[in-house]
């Protein structure tokens, strides 16, 4: 089989009005529009399996919050710079910055466009069973123990927020009082039922004061109550974890999580589940959440936007990050250019042959210092170099209050001046200041520790698929699509090399390669020794990768370097309106909206795709391989396109 070479194909495309979807996009487009007059057009590749992007428009509870404002800060573009987004982009990375150069098949590359909606890309989760979840129930488990629906109408506007603040200790009020109006017993049953099925860590007593019936709300046992829903209003017959299908669209996973807390009045680490999902998507997946009710969850589909939840169950266990085959994913590219033999070899080729397995720009960050720079700094010990590369001003595309922060830091070096410019302080540079203020500039491990450790990790992991992505360009470009003596192959867990003798028991589908780490092996060929010299110009040594800090001590993996998808499917359809969906949904189908009628001869073609893949897979680069194109913002938005979303 043939290896080809990256080439960059260029996208026309008149925009669509829903290229424009809210405030900031508008911004951004403004600014592209001023730069590139008469050169609209779109394009949108991102992948669905690796951490998400921040929230927008999330519907909450009424009282105002600092992290609140935080969410709206963060979501908003504040940057007046008149330098055009285009011309920002030029500091981005491109896939040859992160070592993807390489394709397997031989078909010519075309153009298309993908997620011009973001419902053209749709991803179900693959459980561990082979399940693929989808949302076709809404129906509630009957339960005996349920509290009635008058539970949830019973409680005025007023007795909620008074409860909730109660609740979360945001005032010094030790209890509250709610009177009941036309007193019975059936009515007093109802609003201590709401009180603990809405506000979990308050119980409650009825009280006599002046002729007149009180039910009073507070503390069960303080500040740990509200992070562990009470055990004895859980029936013993019925399963701790309440499991159901959470469809959302244009919203990503933890986004989705924070919403639910919010409303339920909870903290986010009651639910678990088996993987993230990105943002600008339709994804159906399965979540779980500890002692709350079906009837609560559903009830909130009343008043949520941008995601459902159906399918309920009652079950003893909750979900553990990892534990799936992976997500299946339906794919729409419009206005296609390929003629019909160059799609038929280019799936074909992505159905038998497979695509690289490299790690996805989204991997390595959008800005002018590459995460994988941060994380080679850390491995190195290097820790003013960490501070200077998240801290210091960087050229392209950032929110303004950051620009004016990093400008700040250059400026002074004092770490309580810069916070002082950075409204969001969730963000990593906020963290890592506030460690500095904390920890002082003389302790900046201390300083980087107060930044969430899946954060941390992140650079590191970040600087290990870097080294992964070049290896891998290397190997394909020395040996081909073969296996060939000196190849890892994976025999359970363990990683063995393959041998003269054995070599034709093995193709390229068999064959790992490590992420580098003290606990792996290397390839026994060329490549080993590119793995050394790669680390050696990095100032690293292949032989000792434990660090002194035991978080960022790296063990290594392995990683197959071809990956063929499972259950591929093509068609292509012709449209005229860019705005029609191509494909009915699970919402589509529960909302009982017909099929789209599409013409025969429309002005437009577009590839409707689907494959699944297994975990920590990018998607992108699967799609790569079928268009043959640079997936990067930086390649796109140099060949006209709008902002890549």
């Amino acid at each position: 089989m043939e290896t080809v070479e990256i080439s960059s194909v260029s996208l026309k495309r008149p925009r669509s009005e829903d290229d424009v979807a809210n405030a900031d996009e508008v911004k951004r487009q403004k600014i592209l529009e001023k730069s590139q007059a008469g050169n609209n057009s779109g394009q949108n590749i991102e992948t669905v399996t690796e951490q998400p992007e921040d929230t927008k428009n999330e519907i909450i509870p009424n009282e105002e919050s600092e992290e609140q404002e935080e969410e709206e800060l963060e979501d908003s573009d504040e940057d007046g710079d008149p330098e055009s987004f285009a011309d920002m982009m030029k500091h981005g990375l491109t896939e040859s910055d992160v070592g993807i150069t390489k394709f397997v098949s031989s078909h010519k590359g075309f153009s298309g466009i993908l997620k011009e909606r973001y419902s053209d890309f749709v991803v179900h989760e693959i459980g561990k069973d082979g399940h693929v979840s989808h949302l076709d129930d809404f129906s509630v488990p009957l339960d005996d123990e349920d509290p009635s629906e008058e539970t949830f109408t019973v409680l005025s506007d007023e007795d909620k927020q008074r409860l909730e603040e109660l609740q979360l200790f945001k005032n010094k009020e030790t209890s509250v009082a709610i009177e009941v109006i036309e007193d019975t017993k059936e009515k007093r049953t109802v609003i201590h039922q709401a009180v603990k099925s809405l506000f979990p860590g308050l119980e409650t007593k009825t009280e006599d004061r002046d002729g007149k019936k009180y039910i009073i709300a507070y503390h069960a046992a303080g500040k740990k109550a509200l992070a562990n829903p009470r055990k004895h209003s859980w029936p013993k017959s019925r399963g701790s974890y309440c499991h159901f299908v959470l469809y959302k669209e244009n919203k990503d996973t933890m986004d989705a999580i924070n919403v639910l807390s919010k409303f339920l009045r909870v903290k986010p680490n009651i639910f678990s589940y088996m993987g993230t999902k990105d943002k600008r998507a339709i994804t159906v997946q399965e979540i779980a959440v500890l002692r709350i009710t079906a009837q609560r969850l559903a009830h909130l589909n009343k008043c949520l936007m941008n995601f459902k939840l159906g399918n309920f169950s009652y079950k003893n266990h909750p979900l553990k990050l990892g534990e799936l085959q992976g997500n299946h994913f339906t794919v729409v590219l419009r206005n296609i250019t390929g003629t019909d033999d160059q799609i038929e070899q280019a799936m074909h080729s992505l159905r038998e042959i497979g695509f690289i397995n490299y790690y996805g720009m989204q991997r390595f960050g959008t800005t002018a210092v590459p995460t994988y720079q941060i994380g080679r700094a850390i491995l190195q010990n290097n820790w003013n170099e960490v501070m200077d590369l998240i801290l210091k001003p960087r050229p392209g595309a950032e929110k303004g209050y950051l620009v004016k922060c990093r400008e700040e830091w250059a400026k002074t070096k004092d770490p309580a001046a810069a916070l002082k410019k950075l409204p969001v302080k969730r963000c990593v540079e906020g963290q890592l200041l506030r460690g500095l203020l904390k920890f002082g500039m003389k302790n900046i491990i201390s300083a980087f520790g107060i930044i969430p450790r899946n954060n941390r990790l992140m650079y590191i992991h970040s600087y290990q698929s870097y080294v992964w992505n070049n290896m891998v360009s290397k190997r394909i470009e020395e040996y081909g699509l073969r296996a060939v003596p000196g190849d890892l192959i994976l025999k359970g867990a363990t990683a063995v090399h393959i041998e003269e003798g054995d070599v034709d028991n093995y193709t390229i589908h068999d064959v790992v390669m490590p992420l580098p780490g003290f606990d792996v092996t290397y390839p026994k060929h060329k490549i080993g020794e590119a793995y050394k010299e790669m680390l050696i110009a990095d100032n690293l040594d292949i032989n000792n990768m434990r660090h002194k800090i035991r978080d960022y001590s790296l063990s290594g993996a392995y990683r197959k370097i071809i990956i063929r998808p499972q259950n591929v499917n093509w068609e292509v359809v012709a449209y005229d309106d860019p705005k029609i969906p191509l494909f009915t949904t699970d919402l589509d189908k529960l909302e009982g909206k017909p099929l789209p009628v599409l013409p025969t001869d429309g002005k437009f073609r577009a590839l409707k795709m689907e494959f699944s893949l297994p975990p920590s897979t990018y998607a992108t680069m699967a799609i790569r391989e079928v268009l043959k194109m640079d997936t990067s913002i930086k390649n796109q938005t140099q060949l006209n396109t709008t902002w890549l979303r």
